[in-house]
């Protein structure tokens, strides 16, 4: 081990902080900011010090981790200790933060919760980047030392790719903080072939970053195949939970129990509980895929109207189970931290003592009747609902005649209708029960009387015949007695079960077949509900149903795709414009750190840098030199056409001659006079005009050796 410069050192420790700031899809950026920057700066300043006594350098990498580790510990843990010590409970949060963290960041949606149990692992992957990438620094050079962070890099992208501007910055932070440290200690060498050899390796490596950032940034990107969180779900004990679709003929049969209270504004007429997707013929089943609800859960990118946030507080008294009456876009929940559904919306909250009360807000979509009476059904849903199992006969033919048009959500009403028409709604204290296909064959062909437990899920096997993608929902409606103060209390006579369809660009849509909710209360006033209600209204006559004529497909932009993709042709004028830039930066940069590291070398190297410097600015401007060309040589070369850069040459030499050929070493000063004399040839070469001073900086020759 050696002792390690400064700037080389902050290099590799701001490689690693970049690296675990791309993270911030996950947590986002402002909660990562202390964990990651306070204990890489102070394992920074710990590995500083300890570089300065020879004796303590062998304990560095043990100082600096338990430094930074101590910093983890006061930024992230805080109060699992006493006074700012750390005591046994801080140890097992470290321990399982160290072991369990990355998983639970997995199991929750994303921006997670900002907690220690969740983002503890990324402060400490990159206090490792840090302290090992600054030892390898010192062992094997600035190649190796960039590895434990570029690692970092990679595990951050296996979690959540970064796109856009973000991934543009992150990329040229990265290369930046990476040529630096490539330049700075190839620089450290006194031979032109090291010197030269580490800014030919530098320079292409930052270029090439930044361009590939900036271009990727610029492209358009999509979901990325893998991501690590795929397969990684909140796992959920096996319990023996009754569906709530067994449960609704016995809550209409007790109508008055209370179930919970709701305090929000007028305006939603339903609060589902559970949505079950899977249909075999006899079960239906719930979705499994639960995760941990993190800081804020956006609409998906099926929903492509605008949306509006939206909140109310919700007392549970109790629901019969593990779910919390939701909303089919959930945004976030305060006072309690439930599982979520994230396709379905459902909140699940397992091991809670009732009553629970939570503050839940959620995404309301904005759409109008025009827009939503013509639109299409959305087939990728069709993926996120089951099957119908065995259809019994005389079923599908009933299905057909119920609807006799192309599936849309104009066909999804009308067989809404069909059923509104043709079936009664069964009340009473002798209701039907059931909702497998024995159950709903009885109520389509025979009885057809039900209550919303048989309409709902008979109207979701017809709508999955006819190729309409839908799901069944069990949940509450609001009470028709809400008040004007918009508090109410919802009880097992409000208990409910409805099918919602998938629309194009605007999610699940709830329906209403066996007339519960409208005839219960008032229309809905905003939402989906109200859209479906005027388009509903607006429905023509069964005979004057006709399907919607059919557009031809687009040609495509560019003639010879084979898959029918249009190559942008934008792109090919943006790389021309950002080489422009990127060179006109980069060459000047790339001359100006040598001649930073020339003037800076110890002893007789400061008056050889000079010498390398002043014949590079002679290339610069087109004058020949050759590798065998003496600094005489090079004044004599000049001396005819620009006396003022002959006459520097000519003191430059005869500083070479003393501190090379005299034999009694460099003096003091010599330095300071070589590069004095660079500084004349310099301000010479100026008086060229302009133009020539521009060339000369754009010009990259001088980035090579002479041959």
């Amino acid at each position: 081990m050696t002792r390690l410069p400064g700037l080389p050192t902050a290099c590799v420790v701001l490689a690693a902080v970049v690296a675990g700031l791309l993270f911030a899809p996950v947590f986002g950026v402002l909660p990562l900011i202390l964990p990651l920057v306070v204990p890489a700066a102070v394992a920074f300043a710990v590995t500083v010090v300890s570089s300065r006594r020879d004796a303590v350098v062998p304990w560095r990498p043990v100082l600096a981790l338990l430094a930074g580790l101590l910093a983890v510990v006061e930024t992230l843990l805080l109060p699992t200790t006493v006074a700012g010590v750390p005591t046994g409970e801080t140890l097992r949060a470290l321990v399982t933060g160290a072991t369990q963290s990355w998983r639970l960041a997995l199991q929750s949606t994303w921006p997670a919760r900002p907690e220690p149990e969740l983002m503890l692992f990324v402060p400490l992957l990159t206090l490792l980047g840090c302290v090992l990438g600054v030892e390898l620094l010192d062992r094997w050079g600035a190649l190796p030392a960039l590895l434990p962070s570029f690692a970092v890099v990679v595990l951050s992208q296996c979690y959540r790719a970064t796109t856009g501007v973000a991934a543009v910055l992150a990329a040229v932070a990265y290369a930046g903080a990476a040529g630096t440290l490539l330049v700075t200690t190839g620089a450290d060498q006194a031979t032109e072939k090291r010197s030269l050899g580490s800014v030919r390796l530098a320079a292409p490596a930052v270029a090439l970053a930044v361009v590939a950032a900036i271009v990727g940034g610029l492209l358009p990107s999509g979901e990325a195949r893998y991501a690590l969180r795929d397969n990684q779900f909140a796992p959920l004990e096996d319990s023996s939970v009754t569906s709530p679709l067994d449960e609704l003929a016995d809550r209409l049969t007790h109508p008055d129990i209370p179930v919970f209270t709701v305090d929000a504004d007028a305006g939603v007429d339903r609060w589902p509980v559970v949505v079950l997707t899977e249909f075999d013929g006899v079960n239906w089943t719930p979705g499994n895929r639960y995760r941990r609800l993190g800081a804020a859960l956006r609409p998906g990118p099926e929903i492509a109207v605008p949306v509006k946030r939206r909140s109310a507080d919700i007392d549970l008294v109790d629901s019969g189970g593990p779910w919390l009456p939701s909303q089919p876009l959930p945004a976030g929940v305060e006072g309690v931290e439930p599982l979520v559904e994230e396709r379905q919306g459902s909140l699940l909250l397992p091991h809670a003592a009732r009553p629970v009360g939570y503050t839940l807000s959620w995404w309301e979509p904005q759409v109008d009747r025009n827009a939503l009476q013509g639109a299409a059904i959305d087939r990728s849903l069709a993926a996120e609902t089951g099957g119908v199992g065995q259809v019994p006969p005389g079923i599908a033919e009933l299905a057909d005649r119920a609807v006799a048009v192309r599936p849309t959500f104009q066909a999804a009403v009308a067989l809404e209708r069909f059923l509104r028409t043709e079936y009664r709604l069964a009340t009473g204290q002798h209701l039907p029960t059931g909702h497998s296909w024995p159950q709903l064959k009885e109520f389509l062909l025979d009885s057809k009387r039900g209550t919303s437990e048989q309409f709902a899920a008979a109207y979701v096997a017809l709508a999955r015949i006819k190729g309409i993608p839908a799901r069944l929902v069990v949940g509450f409606r609001a009470p028709p007695d809400r008040g004007s103060g918009g508090s109410y209390t919802v009880r097992n006579g409000d208990a409910l079960a409805w099918p919602e369809v998938a629309v194009e660009g605007v999610g699940w849509v709830p329906l209403d077949p066996s007339g519960t909710v409208t005839a219960a209360g008032p229309a809905p006033v905003r939402g989906l509900a109200a859209a479906a209600e005027e388009v509903r209204a607006a429905l023509p006559p069964p005979e004057q149903l006709r399907d919607a004529p059919v557009a031809p497909e687009p040609a495509a932009l560019v003639s010879g795709a084979a898959d029918g993709w249009s190559f942008p042709l934008w792109i090919l004028l943006v790389v021309p414009l950002l080489v422009v830039p990127l060179w006109a930066a980069g060459v000047p940069l790339a001359k100006a750190l040598r001649a930073w590291r020339r003037r800076r070398r110890p002893g007789v190297g400061a008056v050889v840098g000079a010498w390398e410097e002043a014949r590079d600015r002679l290339r610069a401007y087109g004058i020949p030199v050759s590798a065998g060309m003496t600094v005489r040589d090079l004044a004599s070369a000049v001396a005819a056409t620009d006396g003022a850069v002959a006459e520097g040459l000519r003191n430059l030499a005869a500083t070479v001659d003393v501190a090379l050929w005299s034999g009694a070493g460099p003096e003091p000063d010599s330095g300071e006079r070589a590069w004095a004399a660079v500084d004349a040839v310099r301000r010479g070469l100026g008086r060229r005009g302009v133009q020539a001073r521009i060339r000369a900086a754009l010009n990259p020759t001088p980035l090579r050796a002479p041959r």
